[in-house]
């Protein structure tokens, strides 16, 4: 696990934008529907990403099969937070359960799990800090659904073009088409529980 876990985000007073990557099938109807509809499916976990640079690591930047299509969706601040005090890592870190049996029975009944993977740059080189992947269980992807998701974006043109850009040298070029993104302070009881580093005023400072 990474020395530093900070979440950083596109982010407003009251929305916070999340990543997807689907296939066509999935992905076109969402944007088109402003909802995800059939053939997405909610009876599996649903894996949220606030990191953009991590999800191009994740889908080879829109190149693995199924993983086409690369989606921003904006959601509620309220159900991003809900999510993060619902969760459980997915390992009994120590400090955070008094022992592996207590973790085992938490994770098994939680509708949330939270995984700290190294954050990436633009060539998919690992940082020194974590980014967080927040999985929604079928028992609370409904409500993401349903009552969470106030906008999505279809940014595979902008994939695809950084994509290039990435190939022809261009790194400056690409880097200044990145979203956004910003240090986002979880609630402190939450910070704790998912081993999220405290902010210090530097970090804050360049966010």
């Amino acid at each position: 696990m990474s020395t530093q876990q900070q979440i950083r985000a596109d982010y407003e007073a009251n929305t916070i934008v999340v990543y997807q990557a689907f296939p066509e099938v999935i992905a076109l109807p969402a944007v088109k529907a402003q909802r995800f509809v059939s053939p997405f499916s909610l009876g599996r976990m649903t894996w949220i990403k606030p990191s953009f640079l991590w999800l191009m690591h994740r889908s080879n930047w829109g190149q693995k099969a199924g993983q086409e299509h690369t989606l921003a969706v904006r959601i509620t601040r309220a159900g991003w937070e809900e999510a993060l005090c619902l969760g459980v890592l997915t390992h009994p870190e120590p400090g955070v359960w008094p022992d592996p049996e207590a973790w085992r029975q938490a994770f098994e009944n939680a509708p949330v799990h939270i995984q700290w993977d190294p954050e990436r740059n633009l060539r998919g080189a690992s940082l020194a800090y974590g980014s967080i992947q927040v999985g929604l269980s079928r028992q609370i992807s409904e409500r993401y659904v349903e009552e969470w998701v106030t906008e999505i974006v279809d940014l595979t043109p902008r994939v695809r073009k950084m994509r290039l850009l990435l190939r022809q040298g261009k790194t400056d070029t690409a880097k200044r088409l990145l979203p956004a993104e910003r240090l986002y302070s979880a609630p402190e009881t939450v910070g704790r529980r998912l081993l999220l580093s405290p902010a210090k005023a530097s970090d804050q400072a360049s966010a």
